[in-house]
Parts: structure tokens; C-alpha cells; sequence
């Protein structure tokens, strides 16, 4: 350019003004950065959308329980480094089984209600309520400080099946009215210091159907009462005649059994000996 119209053409801005440079993006640039950002919002709205189906259908809540659903069974392991299992929680259509060295149940205070292990199971609620119409089965011995009934009601120790009913302990049962049988086999009352029976305000029965045996080892059976009746015991026949008096003898056989003899002027007992054989 010849140097009168550069010089002309500078004047000519210099009267004009400063000249403005328009910076920006235009054309085919312009319009691939609103696609670009048109389908982020696109991916944005259907990742939100993707999210919420899924807690729908998981059923993921904030304020309601969590809930796992299975037409089987849901299996929880708890591994080691070694990936072993240590613990596992089994929940099938049949039953719940937990397989650990050591299960507890605790209060929300942390007080221990319920455990269970290979040596022993303990129950630490204050009561034990068993409320099933047949009670409680325990196949083997049973071992406690006290057996209580509540309040009026009556205690009740019951064997049908099979074993035997054992009662061990030195405390006095209850005051109130105590059922202890067996049906089917044997009841043993056993205590290294006695066992008291006290019947304060009624009576005390002992019925069998074979046999009623009081055995002392190394003492002696002592009957203490204001009266002592023998009603039913057999009487023995007399070859006297026309003696109608009422005053027997008390005799007792070789083996043990008593039976009664009209007393005489001397001893009765061996005139009849069919009662001892």
C-alpha cells in the first residue's frame, strides 16, 4: 500500500475512534458446543431418572425398614483374611440356622438374655415362661438352686415319656400345693443334708399301686404322731369260741408283714402262720 493511503486510512480511524475486535465462536464450532452440552443434560436426566427406578425397585427408603426378598434362602458370611467363614446366618423357607462358635442375644442396655455354645446354654432374663400346653421336655437331668411355682399356683413335675424325674437340692420346694409324679418310670428325691416334706395346714398322701418302701441305711424311721393308724392290715384267725372282744395283738412275721391277733392271756401271734408264708 503506497504510503498517502496508509497515512490517509490511519487518519480516517483516528477521527473515527478505536476500533472494537469481536472475540467469540461461530459457525460449526458454536453449534457442536450446544450439542455437547444439550446431551449432557440429556445423560444427566436419564442417570437421575436411572436411579430413582432403581431405589423404587429395591425398595430402598429412607424412613422404612431395609427388606431382602429370595425364592430360596439369603446367606450372610462373615469371612476371614483367608477367606474362611467364621460366621454364617442361613434364612431358608424352612428354618433360620446360624453357625458360629458363640450365639447371644442382649438387651438394648447390654445385659445378656440369651446364650448358647458347645458347653452350655444360659439364659439370663430374670424369668424363664415356658408357655406350651406340655411344658418343657428335658431328656436328661435337670439341675437348679430352687424350684418355685408363682404366687397360688401349683408346681408341677412331670416325666410321661421317658428317663427319670430328679430333684436334688437341700431348699424346701414351696408351701403350696406340689405335684411331683412320674407315670411311666421312676421319681427320685435325692439331698446330701435331708429332705424336709412339710405339709403346715392340710395333709400329706403317699399312694402306690405295688409297693411303699421306708428304708434308713444307717438310722432309724421314726413316727411321730398322737396317732398312728393301721386300718387295713389282716387279722388273724382264733380257735377260741364265743370270744367277742375287740383287743388284738400286733404281730409281726419273720419277712416284715404285720397282722393283728386276738389277744389272749398270753402271746397270739404264732396261732395262725398262713398270713406270714
Amino acid at each position: 500500500m503506497p504510503q498517502e493511503q496508509y497515512a490517509h486510512r490511519s487518519a480516517m480511524q483516528s477521527s473515527e475512534g478505536p476500533q472494537v475486535y469481536k472475540v467469540g465462536i461461530y459457525g460449526w464450532r458454536k453449534r457442536c458446543l450446544y450439542f455437547f452440552v444439550l446431551l449432557l443434560m440429556i445423560l444427566i436426566l436419564v442417570n437421575l431418572a436411572m436411579t430413582i427406578w432403581i431405589l423404587k425397585v429395591m425398595n430402598f427408603t429412607i424412613g422404612n425398614p431395609l427388606y431382602f426378598q429370595s425364592a430360596r434362602n439369603v446367606t450372610v458370611n462373615i469371612l476371614n483374611e483367608k477367606t474362611k467363614v467364621l460366621t454364617r446366618l442361613v434364612t431358608g423357607p424352612q428354618a433360620v440356622e446360624a453357625h458360629s462358635q458363640k450365639f447371644e442375644v442382649k438387651s438394648l442396655s447390654g445385659k445378656l438374655l440369651f446364650s448358647a455354645d458347645d458347653n452350655e446354654v444360659v439364659v439370663g432374663a430374670e424369668r424363664l415362661r415356658v408357655l406350651g400346653a406340655e411344658g418343657t421336655v428335658f431328656p436328661k437331668s435337670i439341675e437348679t438352686p430352687s424350684v418355685r411355682a408363682d404366687p397360688f399356683k401349683e408346681l408341677s413335675a412331670l416325666s410321661r415319656l421317658k428317663g427319670q424325674v430328679i430333684i436334688t437340692g437341700g431348699t424346701r420346694l414351696s408351701k403350696l400345693h406340689v405335684i411331683l409324679e412320674s407315670p411311666t418310670r421312676s421319681l427320685v428325691m435325692e439331698a446330701p443334708k435331708g429332705i424336709e416334706i412339710n405339709a403346715e395346714a392340710g395333709n400329706m398322701e403317699a399312694t402306690c399301686r405295688t409297693e411303699l418302701r421306708l428304708e434308713s441305711k444307717d438310722g432309724e424311721i421314726t413316727l411321730n404322731a398322737a396317732n398312728i393308724k393301721l386300718p387295713r392290715l389282716p387279722l388273724a384267725s382264733h380257735s377260741s369260741t364265743g370270744s367277742r372282744q375287740k383287743i388284738y395283738e400286733l404281730c409281726v412275721c419273720s419277712n416284715g408283714r404285720l397282722f393283728l391277733s386276738q389277744a389272749g392271756a398270753s402271746s397270739t401271734c404264732q396261732i395262725n402262720t398262713s398270713i406270714c408264708s
